[in-house]
């Protein structure tokens, strides 16, 4: 049974038990208050009536029985009496009960049956209060009279009758019609629980974790629950999407590091291949002295140097990337930016370079520290640096340092090859290099995916302006600690003095 069913069976058991009880309530005050009071008055109407046709003297006292000339000459019109004669069978009744064609008589009991009390009987299908008693007539008959007087509870019956018909109907009435409303209700209440299960079954059927339910009601439980599945769904799918995105970029990092690994195993390969013939006697060409030999091995060697020295680059590149999305965090400390910031500057000029290099004005730097890690931050800075030196055949490289508000702004500058703006948003994705620089320019391709996850570490962004022809700036954006925020915070934890970092930022 489904849970409209259930409710409306519920509802409308819950709403039977109550009219039965209030009609219960409704009957019996109306039958003590109405029914009874027509039975009470009656009674003491017909108890009044045998009252004054006993024959008593002027004091009171009984002379001689019941005088029955006097109860029918006196009787009340709205009462009926029958008596009846035992020793003769002589009946005799009021003229209300012979007149025309409505003439009627009450059932005889036998002498030894009769009950001589009130009692309610039905004559000709109509009901009767009747009252029975014995007598003994005044003028001597010594065989009992049975007196038999009785008014009609016709009105009243019906009158009860009608209220039971009106109480049954009203009710089934109100049960049907609220029985056929609360199944329209529950079922207009648990639609939204369809398009769950809608929902849901879309998701099963189809993957498509952006199925939304759309609900407009109100904010009650069943409001709450659809809010609770919409806010499950978005975060599922979220979810799914960073992990299908991991699985792709986890493909790609398989196919690009396999191609990378490749070229250089090529060579090595090729080259010891060559020594292996070099040296060995029996395939020694004639024609190739011993110096063209030593010759051949030294540049063999040396392709074969240059080519592990790439591949110990690029798997101590993916080492650092992987222990990035195994969610490594690095160790940090309250660093002065200035003294970290001038020895990159100075051992940058040792780095392979054609074009100028040409630092700027550092005194920006001067009392300005930041919460990380030196070592992982002068690598970012090499990595930035050597980018710029290899992507700049002529022209120059410049860094200088911009102070923003609660941020201070390292800029690398270079008048290189530049890039076109469609691919920026690509740049910090491994094993991404410029089709036009691939196999051309030396590198991994690993070297800014690394720069930018130690850059989020450090809670700080990168800007990227670039003109195709013209060169790239690069600047890095980190959250700055000014002197009197370090004051304030020499005592605290490192974690504390993140927390202080995060909420001047919010502040600012």
């Amino acid at each position: 049974m489904s849970i409209r069913l259930r409710l409306t069976a519920w509802y409308s058991g819950i709403l039977a038990l109550t009219l039965l009880m209030f009609s219960a309530i409704i009957y019996t005050f109306v039958y003590y208050n109405t029914y009874q009071n027509t039975y009470d008055t009656w009674q003491s109407r017909i108890r009044e009536q045998i009252r004054q046709s006993i024959v008593t003297d002027n004091q009171g006292v009984v002379t001689s029985g019941i005088n029955i000339d006097n109860i029918l000459k006196t009787i009340d019109s709205r009462l009926y009496v029958q008596i009846y004669y035992y020793n003769d069978g002589l009946l005799q009744q009021s003229d209300n009960m012979t007149f025309g064609s409505g003439a009627f008589k009450f059932k005889v009991p036998p002498l030894d049956a009769v009950k001589q009390d009130f009692s309610r009987i039905r004559s000709e299908g109509r009901p009767y209060l009747m009252y029975q008693q014995l007598l003994f007539p005044a003028n001597g008959i010594k065989t009992p009279v049975l007196l038999q007087i009785a008014a009609s509870t016709e009105e009243a019956e019906n009158m009860l009758s009608d209220l039971r018909f009106i109480l049954l109907l009203g009710s089934v009435s109100t049960l049907i019609l609220a029985a056929t409303l609360g199944m329209f209700m529950a079922r207009k209440s648990m639609a939204p629980i369809g398009k769950v299960i809608e929902a849901a079954n879309a998701v099963q059927t189809s993957s498509d974790l952006s199925v939304r339910i759309d609900y407009a009601g109100p904010q009650d439980e069943v409001g709450q629950l659809i809010s609770t599945v919409n806010r499950m769904l978005a975060r599922t799918e979220s979810f799914y999407k960073d992990l299908e995105e991991s699985y792709r970029a986890q493909r790609r990092f398989v196919s690009d590091a396999s191609h990378e690994l490749r070229t250089p195993l090529t060579t090595v390969r090729g080259n010891t291949d060559l020594l292996k013939k070099i040296w060995t006697l029996d395939s020694m060409p004639s024609n190739l002295s011993e110096e063209d030999l030593r010759q051949m091995s030294v540049e063999a060697i040396g392709d074969i140097a240059d080519e592990s020295e790439r591949m110990s680059r690029l798997i101590g590149d993916m080492l650092s990337l992987a222990r990035a999305d195994a969610g490594q965090t690095m160790q940090k400390e309250l660093l002065k930016l200035g003294p970290l910031v001038e020895d990159v500057v100075r051992r940058a000029q040792f780095l392979p370079h054609r074009a100028e290099w040409a630092p700027g004005d550092l005194s920006a730097l001067d009392g300005i520290a930041v919460i990380g890690n030196k070592d992982y931050l002068q690598q970012m800075l090499f990595i930035f640096i050597e980018n710029a030196f290899k992507y700049t055949e002529e022209g120059q490289v410049l860094l200088d340092v911009v102070v923003y508000r609660q941020q201070v702004g390292i800029r690398v500058k270079d008048t290189g090859m530049g890039m076109d703006k469609d691919e920026v948003p690509h740049i910090f994705e491994r094993f991404y290099r410029a089709d036009e620089s691939r196999g051309k320019t030396p590198g991994t391709g690993l070297g800014l995916s690394i720069a930018k996850w130690i850059i989020d570490e450090h809670q700080g962004s990168v800007e990227v302006v670039t003109v195709k022809g013209e060169g790239t700036t690069f600047i890095i954006w980190l959250p700055a600690l000014f002197p009197e925020i370090q004051a304030a915070a020499e005592a605290v934890d490192v974690e504390d003095l993140e927390d202080v970092q995060i909420e001047t930022e919010d502040g600012r």
